[in-house]
């Protein structure tokens, strides 16, 4: 398959903008959006075409609350972790979007399925894991194209939020995704807008062997 130089040039704006949302409007997605997109994702690679991915959309409003409560009690245990200067500009960044975004969706790897038989995971079992973020990157790029912002929500407790979405006892949390329209148009990543973290260039951190 040949793709053209403005399609190249194109996917690499799309990278670009891929940006880690937290702010969203409140306007509803469009039916099926959230279907539509994971079904997109389920074309990314893994190791062994294990498929390891499983979603869950979560659609109740208790299992909402108790992940923005999950999310406040380790986001307070984060900043306690903080001082000074760093501890105030720590507590005043937006680091997720759970109770503004239309659609949360969250990514597990199933731990216990077969299907594969093991290809490639034995000296490296986390490739189950890698190939789960592939899915969700996948799904991310192809929101971005649309217009939506999706954020990853990491100041979480995993095992307890499994719990609360009520899912099999071998799945694992890999990514809580927060999904909508992003309140305004950003190309820069909020963090480094916020003076948290300059951004480098990926060449800055490869090295020739």
């Amino acid at each position: 398959m040949e793709f053209s130089e403005a399609f190249r040039a194109e996917f690499h704006r799309l990278c670009r903008w891929r940006r880690d949302v937290r702010r969203f409007r409140s306007d509803p997605l469009p039916p099926g959006t959230l279907s539509r997109l994971i079904e997109g994702a389920g074309s990314a690679p893994s190791v062994g075409l294990s498929e390891p991915w499983r979603f869950a959309i979560v659609a109740s409003a208790g299992v909402r609350a108790a992940l923005i409560d999950n999310f406040e009690t380790a986001n307070a245990d984060a900043l306690a972790g903080y001082e000074g200067e760093r501890q105030t500009l720590y507590a005043g960044l937006k680091l997720a979007g759970l109770r503004e975004a239309p659609g949360i969706v969250a990514a597990f790897c199933d731990e216990t399925d077969a299907k594969g038989h093991g290809l490639g995971q034995q000296t490296m079992p986390e490739m189950r894991r890698y190939s789960v973020v592939c899915a969700v990157m996948q799904m991310w790029l192809a929101a971005r194209a649309d217009g939506i912002g999706m954020g990853w929500v990491s100041i979480i407790d995993p095992d307890r939020a499994a719990r609360d979405m009520g899912v099999p006892a071998g799945w694992r949390l890999v990514a809580l995704m927060c999904v909508g329209y992003p309140e305004s148009a950003q190309d820069e990543p909020e963090l480094e807008r916020a003076g948290w973290e300059p951004r480098e260039g990926t060449m800055a951190r490869v090295v020739t062997i």
